[in-house]
């Protein structure tokens, strides 16, 4: 599994992993060094791919999507972006990094911001199936989720852009990659994308209930459900917050993860005087931002980290920043919730929440402000809202993503019986012969 981003990113494919692991499979998690002990911790394998995702993360607030906003940074992302290409091939073929057993992927599992998956996938010759936690296939229903279009119209272009635009961005390193590394040719202008050949199977890790599937996918793409991995069971909160939590009323949570905050003192004073305006308890989640360089009052608890499985079933409502997973989380929870985009798919989902009715409309982190905070929260408390959260979530409660997410693999890569063992069937998928049809490798 080649697995780029944040925590929320990793997180759903840990779960996926541990359950393909039941099934006797044997299942690396290829990602940032930075969530090492997460991947071990859950009983997968792990190895280190390039980048730092706290380097990606800031470059995407800051830049509020793909483009540079200053000729520094280009070079700085771009390293980064080398980095995760260059340790694609290793994280599936050199031996484990700990116990020194040897490995050769079967099979791979790939989220897009990996790049050069579907290169890797083409000199190994095995299946690649891409999973993603946001939309990535032309579809129009929506526009994509990092293009700023409003217009029906323009819905289905704005992915062919947005992927024309990493493609020049990348081109370069993804064929000196496949010339030195991969020994394959480069891609020719003909091929003028990154994007995977139409037989490449997606699944998207969101709920029906939520984002229904487009009408204009085909059977090659699913929406198999939130993929949540079970934190919850095995965390053993701190006494004071217990007694925290049983000294009032359900709080608000607000946090922003592991995105970095350019005015984190700004935003805390703005936190604190909208739940004291409002009379509300809050946990504030300090993240990679930040957060909560303050006196706290007794109305607010200071929070390091926490799973959110287990908090928000403790929460009256939620505050974040939209990422994919924490979106999930207080759905699941029957959370209303307000959602601050600061980049990307974070902007969508706030969009998603709001046209369900189980949240205020999103308000950008640029136009963070105490009204529209106090807005937000009042909006929130409103017993319809949170009627309709209660709704969506029990709508949402029977879905068994990781399980679906599981099946879909097997789905589009069959598996034959060899005893008490089940195996992926080898071969080359048939997307190289188009590619190569056209010139393409």
């Amino acid at each position: 599994m080649l697995i780029v981003g944040t925590r929320g990113d990793i997180q759903p494919f840990v779960a996926i992993g541990k359950r393909l692991q039941e099934h006797g499979h044997r299942v690396r998690l290829a990602t940032h060094s930075n969530f090492r002990e997460f991947v071990l911790t859950a009983g997968l394998e792990f190895y280190p791919l390039g980048g730092d995702p706290k380097v990606l993360a800031w470059y995407m607030v800051k830049n509020k999507g793909i483009l540079p906003s200053g000729p520094s940074e280009i070079q700085i992302q771009r390293n980064e972006l080398k980095d995760i290409i260059l340790s694609l091939l290793p994280a599936c073929m050199d031996p484990d990094p700990n116990s020194n057993m040897p490995f050769e992927a079967d099979a791979i599992i790939a989220n897009p911001p990996a790049c050069g998956h579907i290169h890797v996938a083409e000199a190994l010759k095995i299946p690649l199936h891409i999973f993603f936690t946001m939309p990535w296939t032309p579809t129009g229903e929506f526009p994509h989720p990092l293009s700023r279009v409003k217009q029906p119209a323009g819905y289905r272009l704005s992915y062919q852009i947005i992927d024309a635009l990493i493609w020049i961005a990348i081109r370069d390193m993804i064929n000196e990659f496949r010339k030195k590394k991969l020994k394959l040719r480069p891609v020719t202008y003909l091929c003028g994308s990154n994007s995977p050949p139409p037989d490449v199977p997606i699944g998207y890790m969101w709920s029906p209930q939520l984002v229904p599937k487009p009408k204009d996918w085909g059977p090659k793409i699913d929406v198999v459900g939130f993929c949540f991995l079970d934190l919850a069971s095995s965390y053993e909160p701190p006494d004071s917050l217990v007694k925290w939590l049983e000294e009032g009323e359900k709080p608000i949570y607000i946090g922003f993860g592991s995105l970095p905050v350019q005015e984190p003192q700004r935003m805390t004073d703005i936190i604190i005087k909208s739940l004291e305006a409002t009379g509300q308890r809050g946990i504030v989640s300090k993240g990679w931002g930040g957060l909560g360089n303050l006196a706290e009052p007794e109305y607010v608890y200071l929070l390091d980290n926490c799973p959110h499985d287990w908090l928000f079933a403790r929460c009256s409502a939620v505050v974040h920043h939209g990422g994919a997973g924490t979106t999930a989380a207080g759905l699941r929870a029957a959370c209303p919730t307000t959602i601050i985009p600061f980049f990307g798919d974070q902007t969508f989902w706030g969009e998603q929440v709001y046209a369900r009715g189980v949240g205020p409309a999103p308000i950008p982190v640029d136009d963070f402000s105490l009204e529209k905070l106090i807005a937000a929260i009042r909006f929130m408390l409103d017993p319809k809202v949170k009627e309709r959260a209660m709704d969506l979530a029990t709508a949402m409660e029977n879905e068994d993503g990781v399980g679906r997410a599981v099946n879909s693999f097997y789905k589009h890569f069959p598996r034959r019986n060899t005893g008490s063992e089940c195996e992926s069937l080898p071969g080359t998928s048939s997307f190289l012969s188009i590619r190569r049809c056209f010139g393409c490798s």
